[in-house]
């Protein structure tokens, strides 16, 4: 085999990494540029405060559909051939956002950017075939941009719309802009992977996969709208449920396989389902914070108050607690602490963080205070979460393992929202009115936070019950072992 990637893994690996870090930081921008809106988006459309939960499920609804047909795809035909067509996705879908007439089309417009999800799987193929000794680092430096993009677009969206332009839409055109810059910088200075992996495109297991989980998720997500105990609601999670039933047949008969669930083996299930379930109130909880921070305590009797800069700023705090807590995740986890208590400290002081929100929510600077709490807890999960899953996977299924991981957090991320977006529809103070609208009363944030306290707490409990790996947990090392199972 030709020796080239190696001599290709100096400045040329230096410049494609360079490249990929201005696309992530893109990427996490666009991540945290929706909360601060949220008002401002529920004004223009006219939308309640359960209904703009959807904001954030419907992207989520659509990663849980497209990631895993989308890394396959790089698998087969080139990572960065895939990223140009994700990056185009995702730039159509930002102008058709800004510039939406509806809110049904705005949601059509989010789903569109929901391949924004699979940059990272496709980058990370990238930087290995680049120089595989320094994909590790480079990956690091990859994720570590997706942090400060995300909290530098919360803090950002949320200043342009009180002090720059008095126009959702227009501050809704600045990542629509950004990816379009981004897609010339893709297609022209990143270069394409020329390892291939054998095999033919799983057609039938992908659409079998997406119906599933658009069905189930689907109707959970519109339980709101539809009731619970409607027939419609029912049918659909019904014929998802049996769809996902088939794709398992299916999956386990074909010779390629969209995913192996071969890997899913006993030392899978714990990690997995702690994935599950810090996922669902990671992802779940971001839009009734948002909305608690700007609720105006005179017309609510609870809230903040702030506004959508300052309501950025607290989140962007959030975000660069979440940085540092997964920055030291490593070192906690090869302290006296191990793995598995690592995992429980960092589930634990989120649950005391959510916990705190009820007893004690204050003003906003403490409010922000939990929310650093338990940003540095969550930080600490999700970085030593991985590492678990990867060192508990086959070698030869390492890849497969981490986009099963992701796939389950977004979805259970865009279920607990559409849970949530039911609590808050539900639980209402009929006194409480704004345009006709009814407003959630403090119980029903209250009661999220409760939930999302609880999920973490159970979190803490399953991590007791983990195999401590070896010694190395180093977070570059299950994040190259990633990279080099998209090659396979």
């Amino acid at each position: 085999m030709s020796s080239s990637p190696h001599i290709r893994g100096g400045d040329a690996a230096t410049a494609a990494v360079g490249f990929l870090v201005v696309m992530e930081f893109a990427s996490g921008l666009l991540q945290g540029w929706f909360s601060p809106l949220l008002p401002a988006i529920g004004e223009r459309f006219d939308a309640s405060s359960a209904a703009l939960n959807w904001v954030s499920a419907m992207y989520l609804l659509g990663t849980a559909a497209c990631v895993p047909l989308i890394a396959k795809l790089g698998d087969l035909f080139g990572h960065k051939r895939l990223l140009v067509l994700a990056t185009a996705s995702v730039a159509f879908g930002s102008y058709l956002v800004a510039f939406a007439p509806s809110y049904e089309l705005l949601l059509v417009g989010r789903a569109l950017q929901a391949p924004l999800a699979a940059f990272l799987p496709l980058e990370f193929a990238i930087v290995r075939d680049r120089n595989a000794a320094t994909a590790g680092r480079s990956i690091g430096r990859l994720v570590g941009s997706l942090t400060l993009g995300a909290a530098v677009g919360g803090l950002l969206s949320g200043f342009l719309l009180d002090s720059v332009v008095d126009n959702v839409g227009l501050v809704l055109l600045v990542p629509a802009v950004l990816m379009t810059i981004c897609l010339p910088v893709v297609y022209f200075l990143v270069p394409e992977t020329t390892v291939r992996k054998e095999g033919t495109v799983d057609w039938a297991g992908a659409v079998l996969l997406t119906v599933g989980l658009l069905g189930v998720l689907g109707g959970v997500s519109n339980a709101s709208t539809w009731g619970w105990t409607s027939a419609l609601t029912w049918s659909a999670i019904g014929v998802g449920a049996a769809v996902l039933v088939v794709w398992v047949f299916v999956e386990r008969r074909v010779q390629h396989p969209l995913v192996d669930l071969d890997v899913i083996g006993r030392g899978m299930r714990v990690p997995m389902l702690m994935a599950l379930l810090f996922g669902a109130q990671l992802f779940g909880v971001q839009t009734p914070c948002a909305l608690f921070l700007r609720a105006v305590p005179e017309t609510t009797g609870y809230g903040m108050g702030v506004t959508a800069s300052v309501t950025g700023l607290i989140l962007a705090l959030f975000a660069l607690a979440m940085f540092v807590g997964a920055s030291v995740s490593d070192r906690l986890a090869r302290s006296a602490l191990t793995v598995p208590g690592s995992l429980a400290l960092g589930a634990l002081l989120s649950a005391a963080a959510y916990g705190l929100m009820i007893v004690v929510p204050g003003s906003a600077p403490l409010f922000a205070l939990w929310l650093v709490v338990a940003g540095l807890g969550g930080g600490v999960v999700v970085g030593v979460l991985p590492t678990v899953i990867v060192q508990q996977a086959p070698p030869d299924s390492v890849g497969i393992a981490s986009g099963l991981y992701n796939t389950s957090r977004t979805a259970a991320g865009a279920v607990s929202g559409a849970v949530f977006a039911l609590v808050m529809s539900s639980m209402v103070t009929p006194a409480l009115t704004a345009g006709g609208k009814q407003i959630p009363s403090a119980s029903a944030y209250h009661v999220v936070w409760a939930v999302c306290a609880a999920l973490c707490v159970v979190t803490a409990i399953l991590a007791r019950k983990l195999r401590s790996p070896a010694t190395t947990t180093e977070n570059d090392k299950p994040t190259l072992a990633d990279g080099e199972q998209v090659h396979a």
